[in-house]
């Protein structure tokens, strides 16, 4: 199970990557990296995925600097940490504090 902690540590270390395709993303949902870095650092792990491959991967809840609410997931390589994605949730498919999803 990934700990937020050890998330944090790969911030703090500059052992975070993120790709090509997930920096792009950011920038068509206006998704700064200083946001993605206040999740991190002040967000929650909401959900686990321990059989994403190649590496276990968690989706992170938190908010920017303006109060939104964004998700952030991201894997933990054992030595470092890439984002796979972020975004804002919609919220038709998330519960009201963005933590659950809605039943379909």
């Amino acid at each position: 199970m990934i700990k937020i902690e050890k998330l944090r540590f790969y911030y703090e270390n500059d052992k975070v990557f993120v790709s090509e395709h997930a920096a792009e993303r950011f920038r068509q949902r206006g998704i700064k990296a200083k946001d993605i870095r206040a999740v991190i650092n002040n967000g929650e792990i909401i959900e686990q995925y321990p059989d994403d491959f190649p590496f276990p991967s968690c989706l992170i809840t938190g908010y920017d600097e303006k109060g939104s609410c964004i998700h952030v997931c991201m894997s933990d390589e054992g030595s470092c940490a890439r984002i796979i994605t972020a975004y804002y949730p919609d919220k038709k498919l998330w519960s009201e504090d963005f933590r659950q999803r809605l039943e379909k």
